[in-house]
């Protein structure tokens, strides 16, 4: 089996081949055919998170992430093999051959959390690509069947976002849906931007207006439906967005997760709007907080998203036929040069390593 394997914070994946690994008792081993490199894999590349206020970063080793590691929480792949005690009835109807979306947020599933379907949120997260082996292979085991969603011909390459850019923007989109009669703010047109656009007309939105530093990606942005555009940088993008609106803004979503944009975000909002924080760019919180009260807004994190809204999400993409984000394909050779591009944000839309 080939992979690249984070070996050291900051330094080079490191090209690895060893014996593909054969699948025990529920496991499920995954010939891995597309592999999403994801801004999270930066994190976990770089190794940590910028707290902001001058404090000490959070470091992965800190999270309980161990090296070496294999990343890729992006997964989609054929099925070669099921583990000795995988019964009929936990295939769900799956057998050898089949492609199918890997669900990578899994926790310990036996806690009131998990049990309760919402393992993404467990306190022992034992994440694919993150806590454990991922994508970046050419194969990959999964712990059981019930975390493999069969993608029913759906390309694997356009659709292996949407089990981390998919479902974290559909989740987070959910937790706005009351509002979504009234145009909404969306921080960041990078692959979790232009996905938000997409799922959000599927959802019945009236539409977003999106908010980028980046010319390029506001104008993939207007391609892919945006109501309007704003640079974030610009002196009066308060003013735009007021004005482009055409009325109260009643939600955002930050989907870059920096001061700037949580400034932002909070002050575009009206009495009693919500701001879901969802990027992990990093910083500080910037909010005034006598302003949290007055303004009665809600500031609600949102972290992906559970099995559930991921089945719920591949249905809806089927059903309303929703076009893919812009992907670009590349070979697993290049998972660093991905990295890169991604890093200096060069890419738009998503890279995806095809083993």
């Amino acid at each position: 089996m080939k992979s690249f394997k984070v070996t050291d914070f900051n330094a080079p994946l490191a090209e690895v081949d060893e014996p593909t690994p054969q699948p025990a008792g529920t496991q499920v081993l995954v010939k891995v055919k597309a592999a999403g490199v994801c801004h999270s894999d930066l994190h976990i590349w770089e190794g940590g998170y910028d707290l902001g206020h001058g404090r000490k970063p959070l470091s992965l080793k800190d999270r309980g992430v161990s090296l070496p590691r294999i990343m890729g929480h992006e997964s989609a792949g054929e099925i070669v093999a099921f583990g000795p005690e995988v019964s009929e009835a936990d295939k769900g109807g799956l057998k050898v051959g089949d492609v199918a979306l890997v669900y990578p947020w899994i926790g310990c599933g036996k806690c009131a959390t998990c049990l309760g379907g919402d393992e993404n949120m467990c306190l022992k997260p034992a994440s694919l690509g993150v806590y454990c082996d991922g994508g970046y292979a050419d194969h990959m085991t999964v712990p059981h069947p019930r975390y493999l969603l069969d993608l029913k011909g759906l390309d694997p390459v356009t659709t292996a976002p949407y089990a981390c850019s998919g479902v974290t923007t559909y989740s987070a989109l959910k937790k706005v849906e009351k509002d979504f009669g009234t145009p909404i703010v969306i921080f960041g047109a990078g692959g979790l931007g232009l996905m938000a656009l997409s799922l959000l007309k599927a959802m019945g939105g009236k539409g977003a207006i999106v908010v980028d530093i980046d010319a390029r990606k506001r104008e993939a942005a207007e391609a892919a439906g945006a109501l309007a555009t704003v640079d974030g940088k610009a002196p009066d993008a308060l003013e735009q967005l007021t004005r482009k609106a055409g009325e109260p803004i009643r939600a955002a979503i930050d989907l870059v997760g920096n001061a700037a944009t949580a400034q932002l975000g909070f002050d575009c909002l009206t009495k009693g709007g919500k701001l879901v924080m969802v990027g992990l760019f990093g910083g500080g919180a910037p909010w005034a907080l006598p302003l949290i009260p007055i303004k009665a807004v809600t500031i609600q994190g949102s972290y992906v998203g559970n099995l559930r809204e991921t089945q719920e999400l591949l249905d809806l993409v089927r059903s309303k036929k929703i076009a893919p984000i812009p992907v670009t394909p590349m070979p697993l050779a290049k998972a660093n040069d991905a990295l890169r591009e991604l890093q200096t944000g060069r890419l738009v839309g998503r890279a995806v390593l095809t083993p």
